[in-house]
């Protein structure tokens, strides 16, 4: 992972798959995955309605992907472009959903927060990261889209069900443990800013 050999996690996922994982891993997926992000978060958790799909074990994508349908296919849709969205928009829903769910792999863009990081180390499950810029390579790696619920709520906030083959590479920033690998790295990186500044400050001290 970090230093070894990047595993590949296969839904549906248990929480003994995850024990050996650690924020600033890589890791990959098989299996399935479903887009999940602003309003279904708010469907199930502030509404209280039951989603249309099993999450038990399951992986969520934060995104709104571009889709398009698959010529001579009736109501049959491929992926253009996946990329994620900004998880901090799902981290106040976040708790509650993990809980709800059973799902065991949140993928998005950037940090997410305490909420998550606790509902990580409680129920067992990692918040990973897709890296930017890769929507198209994302799409590559979705053998089928196999499902969609929710599409009167339009094309980005629909769930789509998607069968994926090594999706990623995802890397860790919090594992079932709760360790935040954003927050480790703020840390480590202001004690090196202290240092940095103090070096600078000795060569410019002439200026007022």
């Amino acid at each position: 992972m970090s230093e070894r050999e990047a595993k590949t996690l296969h839904t549906p996922i248990s929480r003994e798959d995850l024990e050996d994982i650690h924020a600033g891993d890589v890791i990959f997926l098989d299996g399935h995955i479903v887009t999940c992000r602003d309003v279904g978060h708010r469907r199930l958790v502030e509404l209280g309605r039951k989603l249309p799909v099993d999450l038990q074990g399951g992986a969520i994508l934060h995104a709104g992907p571009i889709m398009q349908p698959v010529e001579g296919e009736d109501d049959k849709f491929e992926v253009v472009s996946v990329g994620p969205t900004t998880s901090m928009r799902m981290e106040m829903f976040e708790y509650d959903f993990i809980e709800q769910t059973g799902v065991r792999l949140i993928v998005g863009k950037g940090s997410m927060g305490p909420n998550t990081e606790a509902g990580c180390k409680d129920f067992g499950a990692l918040h990973c990261v897709f890296p930017a810029g890769n929507a198209v390579i994302a799409a590559t790696e979705v053998e089928e889209v196999e499902e969609s619920h929710w599409r009167e709520l339009g094309m980005p906030e629909a769930l789509w069900v998607m069968r994926v083959k090594q999706f990623g590479p995802l890397i860790v920033s919090i594992d079932a443990h709760g360790n935040n690998l954003y927050t480790q790295k703020k840390a480590e990186y202001n004690e090196r800013k202290e240092a940095i500044l103090e070096d600078l400050y000795e060569k410019v001290r002439y200026i007022k």
